[in-house]
């Protein structure tokens, strides 16, 4: 883990998506993070020692999910899928695909096996799964606001984690997709999918993948927008917790009501043409009950928490 000393720093953007404003600031005590996103062997370790069964790895309760089709009513997770050619973007269902038997063992689904990939981000992971091998070493999932202060390195209020200019010199400074997405991918960076941990430059704390690769859990609730209240000039907020329970479910959908937590970093999918959001600002709602092909987590430990870390 690495030391992230605390400090004041401007949380979220006036500049890019609605639901990054307003920019406010926002004061952090220090706290230990992962260098990296938990990667599969991290994973498997702890699936061999205490037996957790993912979420993607359990038939869904049709109690849970009225209307669904049987046929979907299987352990799987949602892999992305390139198209042939040109698709609508505003349909993210012309690029996602719920396969029966993807999980965190079987990254593509049915045929394929973690060969190769034991230092890639682990995906396939629900809130739940993330949050239960936090607890398994005595760690946790950090806030919005703790892990945007990590991922911002020291730059403070530069729009990605490494300054202004999103791949200086032409040089991919993270795992993200170049040409047009979903159905073209130039491979500038050298990678389709997934790419091990630590394959691109650290940030100014030293910390690997905060931008690219995979989306990270965060344990704050979704809202649309970061609260008004934070502009007040005469109160910082202090170790933020963003978001509550009843907030996120008004953002779910009615026939769905499934509460979200917040996503950080953007992913291997983030592009110029469809997702800019690989800044650490950026943002998304997650459902927390979803595991996807693309979605993995670090933790945490704050201070006062060290004597409880295996």
């Amino acid at each position: 883990m690495v030391w992230v000393p605390g400090g004041t720093f401007l949380m979220g953007s006036d500049h890019h998506y609605r639901e990054e404003r307003p920019a406010h600031r926002v004061t952090v005590d220090g706290f230990w993070i992962d260098r990296t996103p938990v990667t599969n062997d991290q994973f498997a370790r702890f699936v061999a020692s205490t037996h957790h069964t993912t979420f993607a790895e359990i038939a869904p309760d049709p109690a849970e999910y009225p209307g669904a089709l049987s046929e979907m009513l299987h352990p799987g997770s949602l892999v992305f899928v390139k198209p042939q050619g040109r698709v609508d973007l505003r349909d993210p269902g012309n690029w996602w695909s719920y396969v029966l038997g993807a999980s965190w063992r079987r990254p593509q689904g049915p045929g394929s096996m973690l060969v190769g990939r034991t230092t890639h981000p682990v995906v396939h992971v629900t809130y739940a799964d993330a949050d239960a091998f936090a607890r398994w070493l005595g760690k946790e999932l950090p806030t919005e606001a703790e892990w945007e202060f990590a991922a911002r390195g020291g730059l403070d209020g530069a729009t990605y984690a490494w300054g202004e200019e999103l791949m200086p010199a032409g040089h991919p400074m993270a795992n993200t997709w170049q040409g047009r997405f979903p159905f073209e991918n130039t491979l500038a960076d050298g990678w389709e999918g997934t790419s091990p941990v630590a394959s691109f430059p650290p940030n100014g704390y030293g910390l690997y993948d905060m931008i690219g690769n995979v989306w990270e859990w965060t344990s704050d609730w979704y809202r649309p927008n970061h609260p008004a209240e934070a502009m007040k000039a005469c109160c910082i907020p202090h170790n933020p917790r963003g978001g509550s329970l009843v907030e996120s479910l008004d953002q779910s959908m009615p026939e769905f009501p499934i509460p979200r937590k917040v996503l950080k970093g953007g992913s291997h999918l983030c592009s110029p043409n469809y997702c800019q959001r690989y800044r650490p600002a950026a943002r998304f709602p997650e459902p927390v009950d979803t595991s996807t092909s693309h979605v993995g987590f670090r933790c945490i430990v704050r201070e006062d928490e060290r004597q409880n870390v295996r």
